[in-house]
């Protein structure tokens, strides 16, 4: 690599790299996975640096999503998955937001990995159900379908968490 492509790629990767990391965080559900996940994007996109045309936060983004897409395609998902150790309940937080919110990354974390996916790529990427489609190799009426089974799943584990709280 060029020393001005390297210095270019290295300033890029300190000032995006917080973002990029939560989505790699939500996408996958484990820091573990979520550290592999933008290493490998970053690999990938340092070996493309020069051709990348444009915003290459997007061309990082969009290699992260078909990344993790094969992850999930791959027989290999599923075989081996780092945990964490199990979350211990909320003590003492007043906040019902705070809760609210440890609640529903617990039920996310649930979710299958493509449920998951189709929730990050429209809601929290804020994508077209075209586009995450496109990403998932897919059709929209399937990531229409799947985002309906995900959210409707994600209300009964919020609300089976929040009645046990109560």
């Amino acid at each position: 690599m060029h020393p001005d492509d390297r210095r270019g790629f290295t300033e890029f990767v300190a000032a995006r790299s917080d973002s990029l990391i939560r989505l790699a965080y939500v996408l996958t559900g484990d820091q573990h996975s979520a550290e592999d996940l933008l290493q490998t994007a970053l690999i990938k996109t340092a070996g493309r640096w020069k051709g990348i045309r444009g915003d290459p936060e997007a061309y990082v983004r969009r290699v992260m999503y078909r990344e993790q897409a094969g992850l999930w395609r791959s027989a290999r998902w599923g075989r081996e998955r780092v945990v964490e150790s199990p979350p211990e309940r909320a003590s003492g937080d007043a906040t019902a937001e705070v809760d609210e919110r440890l609640a529903l990354e617990r039920a996310l974390r649930q979710l299958p990995p493509r449920k998951r996916m189709v929730l990050v790529l429209r809601y929290f990427e804020d994508l077209p159900e075209s586009e995450v489609a496109r990403i998932m190799g897919c059709s929209v009426g399937t990531v229409r379908s799947q985002a309906h089974q995900a959210v409707r799943r994600l209300r009964a584990l919020v609300g089976d968490r929040v009645n046990q709280e109560a």
